[in-house]
């Protein structure tokens, strides 16, 4: 939406609050969030900087870190913006309402996070500002403030969130229902693919960039045909952070996998010795299956491989692995194919 909000001509803004950051934002939280460190602050204020480019036109927008403001203020300005808001109002937030009358702590800290992202607009002189429908209470707060410092209150435009993979939550990190706009390309190809159809509307409205005039013909065939409608919005997806030359890509690697069974044309090739200790080749008889996953970097741990094996997510050579104490004959110059779920795949030929 800020996309569009440049291509009419208007100045984009993008804040990284990386000051707000030391709070934490309490919206939709039960209980005190944990604070990040500044090291985990800096690096995630990087990586925002860095996607922002990928869908907005970087010589048409201001990359703002509200630390730039909000950390001169001193004890008499942060008095002075206490001042502009009540506790009762602040009481009024869902949230903080529902933990008040649960006797769940609520610390005054907590209560600075709307008033400081509410001073970024002070400091902007924001006319308008975007958020989510869970920064609704925040954006609110800021057009009162504004008043408070002489400014018009600025307009608060209000957007959905978008639902992850699993059709149920909002898309998080946290709930492993995302795409990241920095996955590759065959990664969110293959992601939107696997969305439940009931998603097809609101990822076409919200994650796709459909013309005006093409929408109402690109909805109805999310209605007739389900799945070329998603093959396409795919298209969409990653035409937009990729290219078409690398969505073309992964759609006929997609198709090279799920339509016709073949084995992916960039699988990762790797030798493992059978004396790598993470196989547990000596005392098993064969290579373990969990330690496989991990040598060849499908799975972070052996716990995780071991569930995956356990949920019949884990294949060699095309025949399923039977949970997580399966054996995989080895000898040096065999080469096997392991796969992890639908998309991920490692060649392995095993050495002395």
């Amino acid at each position: 939406k800020l996309r569009t909000f440049q291509e009419l001509g208007h100045e984009v803004i993008f804040v990284v609050g990386d000051y707000t950051a030391r709070v934490g934002d309490p919206s939709g939280r039960s209980e005190t969030r944990p604070r990040l460190t500044p090291e985990e602050i800096a690096a995630n204020a990087e990586t925002y900087a860095q996607q922002v480019s990928r869908i907005l036109e970087s010589s048409k927008v201001r990359v703002e870190y509200n630390s730039s403001w909000l950390g001169p203020l001193d004890l008499a300005a942060i008095l002075e913006l206490t001042g502009t808001y009540t506790v009762a109002r602040m009481l009024e937030r869902d949230d903080f309402a529902r933990r008040y009358a649960e006797q769940r702590p609520i610390s005054v800290m907590e209560f600075m996070y709307p008033l400081m992202q509410a001073y970024d607009s002070v400091a902007l002189h924001a006319d308008v500002e975007m958020g989510g429908t869970d920064q609704k209470f925040n954006l609110l707060v800021a057009r009162t403030v504004q008043e408070r410092y002489g400014q018009e209150p600025q307009v608060c435009v209000i957007m959905p969130l978008l639902r992850g993979t699993d059709g149920d939550a909002k898309m998080s990190k946290s709930y492993d229902n995302y795409i990241g706009i920095t996955e590759p390309a065959s990664e969110m190809y293959g992601k939107t693919m696997s969305i439940p159809d009931a998603l097809l509307e609101e990822w076409t409205r919200l994650a796709a960039p459909v013309p005006a005039a093409e929408l109402a013909d690109t909805l109805q065939l999310a209605t007739d045909d389900p799945y070329s409608a998603k093959r396409a919005l795919a298209r969409r997806i990653v035409t937009l952070y990729h290219g078409a030359d690398q969505a073309e890509r992964a759609e006929t690697g997609f198709d090279r996998v799920f339509r016709d069974h073949a084995e992916p044309e960039d699988v990762p090739e790797l030798t493992l010795s059978t004396q790598d200790e993470r196989l547990r080749v000596a005392d098993r008889g064969g290579a373990w299956v969990p330690g496989l996953l991990v040598a060849a970097g499908l799975a972070a741990s052996n716990a995780e491989a071991g569930r995956l094996a356990d949920q019949g997510a884990v294949s060699v050579d095309g025949e399923k692995m039977a949970g997580r104490n399966a054996i995989v004959p080895v000898e040096p110059g065999r080469s096997i194919l392991v796969q992890r779920g639908r998309r991920h795949f490692a060649r392995i030929r095993f050495s002395d």
